[in-house]
C-alpha cells in the first residue's frame, strides 16, 4: 500500500564537527517522497525520497550559501538529494534496516538507515499514519564534498563524518473508486 510522507510532521536533519570541538545541525525543509509500506511482511517495503538542496538550514544565512554552493552540495547544478531504497532487513518488531542509494552532487553511494518503527495511529479527519524514526552515518567526502580547511591548532574546519536523523510521519493512501459509467 502506497503512503506519502507529511512533511509537516517529519524532519530530516544532519550533524557535523566544526573546528573538531563542536557540532553544527541543520535541517532541510522541503522534501517529499513515497513509502509502499507493506504492514504484513515489511521487507517489501520500500521508500523514494526527494529533498531540496536548496532548502537547507542551519540558522546562519552565510554558512547556508557556502553549504550551497560548488564548494559542498552545488546546488545551481545538483538541485536535490534523492534516496532510493534497494532492500529492507526486519530486526524485531520494530527495529529494521533499509539499504538504498543516497544520490548527492550526482554521485551514488549505498547506505544503511537503522530503523525504528513508532506505530500507527488514526487522525481526527479519518487518516491513518504511521511514524519512523531513521539515523546513518556517511563520511561526506564519499560524495565529492571534499571542501575544508586545515587549523592552526590541528585538524581541520568540518568533519567528515555527517550524521543524519530522519524522523518520518506518513499517511496511507486510499485508493480512490472509479465513477461508474452511466
Amino acid at each position: 500500500m502506497t503512503w506519502v510522507i507529511d512533511a509537516s510532521h517529519s524532519m530530516i536533519t544532519f550533524s557535523v564537527r566544526h573546528m573538531m570541538i563542536s557540532k553544527v545541525r541543520g535541517r532541510f525543509s522541503r522534501f517529499d517522497g513515497t513509502v509502499n509500506f507493506d504492514e504484513q511482511n515489511p521487507v517489501n517495503s520500500s521508500v523514494n525520497v526527494t529533498i531540496d538542496a536548496a532548502s537547507i538550514d542551519t540558522r546562519d544565512e552565510r554558512r547556508d550559501g557556502h553549504l550551497m554552493s560548488p564548494d559542498f552540495l552545488d546546488v545551481a547544478n545538483y538541485p536535490t538529494i534523492t534516496f532510493a531504497s534497494k532492500r529492507v532487513e526486519v530486526i524485531d518488531d520494530s527495529h529494521g534496516r533499509i539499504i538504498g542509494d543516497l544520490t548527492i552532487r550526482g554521485v551514488t553511494r549505498e547506505v544503511a538507515l537503522e530503523v525504528e518503527y513508532n506505530g500507527q495511529s488514526k487522525s481526527p479527519w479519518g487518516t491513518l499514519s504511521a511514524g519512523f524514526s531513521a539515523s546513518t552515518k556517511i563520511n561526506r567526502k564519499d560524495w565529492g564534498l571534499t571542501w575544508n580547511v586545515a587549523l592552526e591548532t590541528g585538524g581541520v574546519l568540518v568533519g567528515e563524518e555527517v550524521t543524519i536523523d530522519i524522523e518520518i510521519e506518513i499517511v496511507k493512501q486510499v485508493p480512490q473508486e472509479e465513477p461508474v459509467a452511466a
